[in-house]
């Protein structure tokens, strides 16, 4: 008998998955089902079939989340959910490194779908990363034989996308610890090309778009951006919150100016309006100082091997505006920021310290960001790593 609602599968019970894209999918008349590993959490959600969003705005306000089931990722339930005919969409929210994870159980669930004859199916992949859903296509395929392959690729859509809120850790004040606390600006935008079905009913807050590459790379050189320059200067001067980094003068000033190298190179490539791109920017500094997010410079600035990627959110747009003949000197002070962050706790952080220390900071920049040896690129950022290195309070 079918269900009442249509089904939305969402792997990562977490707080992206419970204050972002799940809560979405209530909001739009789906019936969620959560895949998690954490036993306990899957327990209290069936046990609650609710939870409350707190919007850390500054009128604070909530809204409450309802119609929600969970189940642990290698059960029998997920493959018979991935077969249901009422299932319409699945998501993810579970990092990166778990997308290999849970592979094949999706693999398994789509050849039962194929078995059932239940018909196309849309996956999206909503983590903060580039091709995420590519990935995970990868992954899933890697467990198919070739005709259930083929059958995936006619049927099956795998949608990049570029997701963007703030999920700060929560308060411990709550009787239901399912509760999430989230900034108010969202934004999830998907690549219409790749879907194979309709998403209906649709999905409120969700962008359909024919480019999303323009999307990917605006977000992630502005926003990410920003983000780890205030962190990684942050970290320098002592701050602790990217709040309280950003009210300092001079991070703010350098993340603004940053941001407009970069935006002048976006702006070029992917013909943003210059008015509009500005007030993006204006938005982005404004989310920057909300102090209710907390957001910690060490949980910001983790991870600054991968940061440093050469297309990713520190070199990528340092290497649009050079391609463009445009200045860069505030994003090369971002780069060399990175290089000095520490956090015992954060492994990337620690090499990345043992490697500036065994080949010195010259031939640790062009070994780490691919950036030539002796290019007007990399000098700026070797000095900009001096002159931080001499006023930091950190080192």
């Amino acid at each position: 008998m079918p269900h009442a609602k249509p089904k939305a599968l969402h792997f990562g019970a977490g707080n992206i998955g419970r204050g972002f894209i799940g809560a979405l999918l209530c909001k739009s008349g789906y019936h969620v089902v959560f895949s998690d590993v954490d036993k306990d959490l899957v327990a209290e959600m069936n046990k609650r079939n609710s939870y409350t969003i707190r919007i850390l705005d500054n009128g604070r306000h909530t809204e409450s989340v309802s119609g929600i089931s969970a189940a642990l990722p290698w059960s029998d339930d997920i493959i018979c959910d991935l077969a249901d005919p009422d299932t319409r969409i699945v998501t993810t929210a579970v990092g990166a490194t778990v997308l290999q994870e849970i592979a094949p159980t999706i693999a398994k669930g789509l050849i039962a779908r194929h078995q059932a004859d239940a018909g196309p199916l849309n996956v999206i992949a909503c983590e903060n990363m580039v091709r995420q859903t590519e990935l995970l296509s990868k992954y899933v395929h890697d467990h198919l034989p070739p005709d259930e392959s083929a059958w995936v690729d006619r049927n099956i859509g795998f949608a990049n996308c570029s997701v963007d809120r703030i999920v700060p850790p929560g308060e411990d004040d709550n009787d239901n610890p399912l509760d999430v606390y989230v900034e108010g600006f969202r934004e999830w935008v998907v690549d219409q090309t790749a879907l194979r079905a309709k998403i209906e009913p649709e999905v409120l807050g969700m962008q359909l778009t024919e480019d999303l590459w323009g999307y990917v790379e605006r977000k992630l050189f502005s926003l990410n951006c920003g983000h780890a320059i205030i962190a990684y200067l942050g970290f320098l001067k002592g701050y602790r919150t990217i709040d309280r980094a950003v009210r300092d003068d001079e991070i703010r000033r350098i993340t603004h100016a940053a941001l407009h190298e970069g935006g002048a190179a976006l702006v070029r490539k992917h013909g943003f309006h210059p008015s509009e791109h500005e007030e993006y920017i204006t938005r982005i500094m404004d989310r920057y100082l909300n102090p209710n997010l907390r957001d910690d410079v060490f949980r910001v600035g983790r991870q600054p091997l991968r940061k440093l990627g050469k297309g990713d959110r520190l070199l990528g747009p340092l290497n649009m505006a050079k391609g463009y003949g445009l200045p860069y000197d505030n994003l090369a002070i971002g780069v060399a920021a990175a290089f000095l962050f520490r956090f015992k706790d954060d492994e990337q952080s620690m090499q990345l310290g043992k490697k500036v220390e065994d080949l010195g900071i010259e031939r640790a920049v062009v070994d780490v960001t691919g950036l030539e040896q002796g290019s007007e690129e990399a000098k700026k950022v070797v000095d900009a790593y001096h002159a931080l290195h001499a006023r930091s309070t950190n080192h």
